[in-house]
């Protein structure tokens, strides 16, 4: 599997990305030095994608297969791509505080140690609908882990469309997030702008 090796502080400052998106509380103090430059229509397109690609922690092909899939569902492209990204299983873990980064989320599932609706899967990028039920697998419960993850993520706020419990170890999804509830800095009409051309 392909991983990005860059520094996070280092690709946040390049796109101009608060770390707190992706679940980490540490500050760069160095200031990008190309701050000053202009930059063509073509590059804030792309810095709009590759945002979207490194909050979610997705690679260029499966991005473009979101879009593809996003572009044959109700609505606008751009909201259903933002939708469809927000609902992979290792977004929903994140989201409702069962892991402090997405990539820490994203081995959790991978490790196996996630059951929706009572079967066990190991597809970060599974989407999860409205009315699903993720829960962790009894054996991982009492793993130290958790415990330092949920004294992490204790504050950390959960979004409407979800219902997480830590004592039960138990995520419901309400409802299918809608665009307003997604807090990410991304403006998905320029990827959708980008991936027209």
């Amino acid at each position: 599997m392909a991983v990005n090796r860059v520094p996070v502080l280092k690709r946040c400052r390049s796109l101009g990305l608060d770390p707190i998106y992706l679940g980490i509380d540490k500050k760069s103090k160095r200031e990008l030095k190309r701050a000053n430059r202009k930059v063509s229509e073509y590059g804030t397109q792309l810095r709009e994608k590759q945002k979207a690609k490194f909050i979610y922690g997705v690679l260029e092909k499966p991005l473009r297969n979101y879009y593809t899939k996003a572009k044959k569902m109700n609505g606008m492209a751009g909201e259903n791509l933002m939708i469809l990204l927000e609902t992979r299983l290792d977004n929903v873990l994140f989201r409702a505080g069962f892991g402090r980064t997405r990539q820490e989320t994203r081995q959790i599932v991978d490790h196996k140690h996630v059951l929706v609706n009572g079967k066990r899967v190991n597809i970060p990028s599974y989407s999860v609908k409205a009315g699903d039920v993720v829960t962790i697998a009894e054996k991982h419960r009492d793993s130290h882990r958790y415990k330092e993850i949920f004294d992490t993520t204790g504050g950390r706020l959960i979004p409407e469309w979800l219902e997480a419990d830590s004592e039960t170890f138990t995520i419901t999804v309400k409802q299918m997030p809608t665009r307003a509830m997604i807090d990410v800095p991304v403006n998905e009409m320029l990827i959708v702008e980008l991936y027209s051309k």
